[in-house]
């Protein structure tokens, strides 16, 4: 699983806020949304993990070759045993991940990218209450999912006390059912403050285009 949209749109669409320190980048895969985040994110800490250990190598490679180097670092470690170090207990700003996420569909044969794609390894329960563990008071929790999974994760999210602010549908293109949805969550009493009505990114224009302009305007930094 390397450079794909679904991980080019969160690393893009994630929100950033001022005083963002410590950035923990779940399931990082080949490192490229913790890449996006460092370059957007001057001053933060960057930690990649993920429980395949060639896929936490490759990361860091990527993290060595690139002009952030300093600021990032690969682990090969599972959410569920980094939530159980006491070290990084409530210590992070940010959380992002594209998790796997296909749950009950038929499961790709190559073992390494069925564990990809499915929640065998990493529940949503898991996952939400692993960040919640992680996260600072005021932090936030970025993730990328499909549209079908929007009212199981808001739901166990509801019960951990968390609430999107910022929440968009992901279409392929105009008039089509949504694909993914991105949603960035916080603590109930300050996602409540700034929350934003859902929103809608389209993938193609009607020409067929690869990237619509707002496509084209989110990811622009990052596109050659």
């Amino acid at each position: 699983m390397k450079v794909g949209t679904d991980g080019t749109l969160l690393g893009a669409w994630t929100p950033v806020e001022s005083g963002t320190r410590q950035v923990l980048d779940i399931g990082t895969g080949s490192g490229l949304i913790a890449l996006m985040l460092a370059q957007r994110c001057s001053e933060a800490q960057i930690v990649g993990i993920d429980s395949d250990e060639a896929a936490a190598r490759q990361a860091a490679e990527n993290f060595r070759q690139s002009k952030w180097a300093e600021r990032l670092e690969a682990k090969h470690l599972s959410l569920q045993e980094l939530a159980k170090n006491e070290t990084y207990l409530h210590s992070f700003d940010l959380i992002v991940s594209n998790p796997p996420y296909f749950v009950d569909s038929l499961k790709n044969p190559d073992a390494l990218r069925r564990a990809a794609r499915h929640t065998d390894n990493l529940s949503f329960t898991e996952l939400l209450d692993g960040s919640v563990r992680l996260l600072q008071e005021s932090g936030t929790l970025a993730l990328i999912l499909p549209a079908e999974a929007e009212e199981t994760i808001l739901s166990l999210a509801a019960e951990r006390g968390l609430a999107p602010y910022k929440l968009t549908r992901v279409h392929t293109r105009a008039g089509k059912t949504a694909k993914r949805v991105m949603l960035a969550l916080q603590k109930e009493n300050k996602a409540a403050n700034k929350a934003n009505k859902p929103d809608v990114l389209v993938l193609q224009d009607e020409s067929g285009t690869p990237r619509s302009t707002a496509y084209q305007a989110l990811c622009e930094d990052f596109y050659l």
